[in-house]
């Protein structure tokens, strides 16, 4: 008898222990989140490249501009020199805006004075389809750039 019970209960334990399938139902399960994840994690990835993007053209343009002799020319070299690093780095943005602060360029000579632009454009991030993330991301970017004190000044500024 006692042998008996102790297959029964071998018997009980193995009908217990009997895991056909759970895998499958792990996966499916564990499946989409696991791409929910990537996604979010692609998301992340692409703003952060788009502001570092950004970044790079507020500094072309800042320093594009700290070059030119006069304000008007500073401002179109520069928003120049900006769609240039987006066009080359690949952005696509919409609603570019680009700023240019050349009131530097009137300091007289011998006194420091910079150039600040300030580029923003939209990344669009519909294309992901995660739930709960926006459909495009507001990217700002400032860069100062020094003008040199010494250098002739535009309208013979001094």
């Amino acid at each position: 008898m006692s042998i008996r019970a102790r297959g029964r209960r071998a018997d009980d334990c193995a009908r217990r222990l009997d895991d056909h399938g759970s895998a499958a139902v792990e996966t499916a399960i564990i499946a989409p989140a696991l791409i929910l994840l990537l996604l979010v994690i692609a998301a992340f990835g692409r703003v952060h490249l788009a502001q570092g993007k950004a970044d790079s053209a507020a500094r072309a343009a800042a320093r594009t501009a700290s070059l030119a002799r006069d304000p008007a020319t500073a401002q179109q070299q520069a928003r120049q020199a900006a769609m240039d690093s987006l066009d080359a780095d690949g952005l696509r943005c919409s609603d570019v805006t680009i700023h240019v602060d050349t009131s530097g360029l009137s300091a007289p000579i011998g006194q420091s004075a910079t150039v600040t632009a300030t580029v923003a454009c939209t990344a669009p991030l519909g294309d992901l389809a995660v739930p709960g993330l926006p459909g495009s991301k507001q990217l700002t970017s400032s860069f100062t750039s020094v003008v040199d004190q010494y250098r002739a000044r535009p309208d013979g500024a001094a």
